[in-house]
């Protein structure tokens, strides 16, 4: 991912999140849609992860939107049917939230590209609650490990696995030059305090 600049780390030109949060570092798990080599990394290994982690599953759940095309991946490499939650029930049509065959009462496991606090994540899982589907879990490529996603997963009581995350990121980014090495204390202190970083 930072090779292919999926992952961008910039501590001493920050970027400035959609939260209006300033950060070093910027993740685009879109981009690895466009290398096949990388792609197919992931695939596998999300599946190899959600075997290990979640046993046997019925059905694999995209959250929208850039969860979707990592999920239809996975659901495709272990022959599962697949569905998508939306942010918000559509406003024409039949107005749904979950896109896809109902398949209540079937064991989902979530995929996600991305978590940051868990928000949008856990809404996507609290659909599916309600929809009365049984959520083994969540799996996703990327954490930035802030301690209240840990809560929020924590309180909702949904198992949360990623391929990576920021602590692992940092350690090889500074073993293999991708910043130099004062700057891993000061990626360290964003997280502790993101949205105060850099104000």
């Amino acid at each position: 991912m930072l090779q292919i600049k999926a992952i961008k780390l910039q501590p001493n030109n920050p970027f400035t999140w959609a939260s209006g949060w300033k950060s070093p570092i910027y993740c685009d798990n879109r981009i690895t849609l466009s290398h096949p080599t990388i792609r197919t990394y992931i695939r596998q290994q999300l599946t190899l992860m959600v075997q290990e982690e979640f046993g046997s599953i019925g059905c694999i759940a995209g959250v929208a939107t850039a969860g979707i095309p990592q999920g239809v991946l996975v659901a495709q490499e272990l022959g599962l049917p697949f569905i998508y939650v939306r942010s918000k029930p559509k406003d024409h049509g039949t107005g749904s939230l979950i896109e896809g065959d109902v398949l209540t009462g079937k064991r989902v496991v979530v995929i996600e590209d991305l978590i940051s606090t868990g928000k949008s994540s856990l809404q996507a899982v609290e659909a599916l609650h309600n929809a009365e589907y049984d959520v083994a879990g969540l799996a996703a490529i990327f954490t930035y490990g802030f301690d209240i996603a840990a809560d929020n997963f924590k309180q909702a009581n949904c198992p949360c696995v990623t391929l990576s995350n920021y602590n692992a990121l940092i350690k090889y980014a500074g073993e293999n030059q991708y910043i130099e090495p004062s700057d891993i204390e000061l990626l360290g202190k964003w997280r502790e305090n993101p949205a105060e970083w850099g104000r």
